[in-house]
């Protein structure tokens, strides 16, 4: 008899899932993937700005992590790289060169952060390798406090603050150092001395690293042991500007599709051989003696699906709705996930109208700025092939973990806003000749304190022929969500064999 599997949510997770599901049970599987939007995606698109297909979503994917690159290459899709353009950052009322050797705005020895800090920060940053340093290996706590308390407060406003807010849309203070730089909290637990000496370590390839960083078995539990979610790594590409902070390597650092995400989009679909039903609502799950069952659509005129096993690859709070009634404690702890919200206004001018425009990839933002931005990336001077007709394109992001209510305004504003930042900038006064506005309402989840010990309870939780794939869990980045997408598929399989078998 056939497999029948429903995936939740048509994002890059649940695609990726449904690929991974095909490929593991063969063509005669039935694979529904039920999405309540009336497009596939989740937080990816792709549109045409000015003619020429443009992600105003995520736009590059980290190509040091496996995940993308193997599902180009199974696809039969290539990528595409930046070119050598570098980033900027503005605080305290300048706009300087992005300081490279720093992990996530943590500085490794190498870093040269002269014309970002004052003459005070500098001499914080450098004592602090000679500071004892108190780590607790079984506790999580704010980075944010960790690097104020370490380095003060200027490297936690004007670096560390402004690259996560491009990552996560968040706020340094509020996010936990166990899930957004696991490598640095590993290089801690590991006997690291300082920030400083633990930033090294995590940059340094392993043959070279002087102290090698040890992996207990309590560490390990910590950054990902639970079934069906993947490991963390330590590199996570942002939705915003285009950079990076790892130290330069012999091949580049980030990648992105030609013709944008939605060609691997529609390749995941054609390849999954999935029913891809859209505009459909899943209001509840039911565990079955066998299997599961799917209420589906408008209460009046509720539909019943049933299937051998589910992936939910859906935000956060929806995953903690439907597992309420199933897996309790998996439902608690995801309803502990907070979101953030953002938008992206794109933009495309004539080259004569956009001199003044540097040659950078493109700015970052402190959170301090009185700007409505908190980064812009000059897309034409990153991407060579996003300017195929020489116009000029970029985009910028704003939205802050806690400043919904900044963006609850019309477009036409968030327009207006984005123009008047650039005017202030780069002296980009012209009227543009295309212009899109995206929306994303609690589109990032806030990996807080804590973050994976809520992981773990899901995973934990999940009865079996369940499995939660996406963002909420081990990354917000594509690759990151590929891996939880592969894993719940896999872990799905493996329940369904075990039924079979036993």
């Amino acid at each position: 008899m056939s497999s029948r599997v429903a995936v939740v949510g048509a994002g890059i997770s649940g695609l990726a899932a449904a690929h991974r599901l095909r490929t593991l049970l063969g063509p005669s599987a039935v694979i529904t993937v039920l999405e309540q939007r009336d497009r596939i995606g989740g937080v990816l698109r792709t549109v045409d700005l000015a003619g020429v297909p443009y992600d105003v979503g995520a736009e590059a994917f980290l190509t040091r992590r496996p995940e993308v690159p193997v599902l180009l290459a199974e696809l039969g899709l290539s990528a595409v790289h930046p070119t050598g353009a570098s980033a900027s950052v503005r605080a305290a009322g300048r706009t300087g060169p992005l300081p490279g050797a720093t992990l996530l705005g943590v500085p490794t020895s190498a870093a040269r952060l002269d014309g970002l800090l004052s003459a005070e920060g500098l001499a914080a940053v450098a004592a602090e390798p000679d500071r004892p340093l108190t780590w607790d290996r079984d506790a999580d706590v704010a980075l944010g406090g960790l690097l104020r308390e370490r380095f003060g407060d200027e490297l936690a406003d004007r670096l560390a603050d402004p690259l996560l807010g491009g990552v996560y849309a968040g706020r340094v203070d509020l996010l936990g150092v166990r899930a957004t730089i696991p490598a640095l909290a590993a290089a801690l637990d590991a006997g690291a001395p300082s920030l400083t000496a633990a930033a090294d370590r995590a940059t340094t390839p392993p043959a070279s690293r002087r102290f090698p960083v040890r992996e207990s078995a309590d560490s390990r539990a910590r950054v990902g042991g639970s079934p069906g979610v993947s490991r963390p790594m330590p590199e996570r590409e942002s939705a915003d500007p285009g950079r990076t902070t790892a130290p330069p390597g012999p091949s580049p650092v980030f990648g992105a599709v030609p013709g944008g995400y939605r060609v691997l989009l529609d390749a995941l679909v054609a390849a999954a051989g999935a029913e891809v039903r859209l505009g459909v609502t899943v209001r509840s799950l039911e565990r079955r003696e066998r299997g599961w069952r799917l209420t589906l659509g408008p209460t009046t005129d509720p539909e019943l699906l049933d299937v051998d096993a589910v992936v939910l690859a859906v935000p956060a709070p929806a995953a903690a709705r439907l597992l309420a009634g199933v897996a309790p404690a998996a439902a608690g702890a995801a309803s502990g996930i907070e979101l953030a919200s953002s938008v992206v206004v794109a933009l495309a001018y004539r080259p004569r109208d956009a001199t003044g425009l540097p040659p950078t990839s493109g700015m970052l933002v402190a959170a301090g700025e009185p700007l409505s931005v908190k980064g812009v990336t000059h897309s034409t001077n990153k991407w060579a092939h996003l300017a195929p007709d020489g116009l000029v394109r970029l985009r910028a992001s704003l939205g802050r973990f806690g400043e919904a209510a900044t963006l609850q305004v019309d477009d036409d504003e968030l327009v207006a806003r984005t123009r008047r930042d650039l005017a202030e900038v780069a002296g980009l006064t012209a009227d543009p000749v295309a212009v899109h506005v995206q929306r994303w309402g609690g589109g990032l989840p806030q990996y807080g304190v804590g973050h994976l010990d809520r992981v773990r309870t899901i995973g934990d939780g999940l009865p079996a022929g369940l499995a939660v794939a996406g963002a909420a869990l081990h990354g917000v980045g594509v690759p990151a969500c590929v891996g939880t997408a592969r894993a719940a598929a896999e872990r799905v399989v493996a329940d369904l064999a075990a039924a079979t078998t036993g």
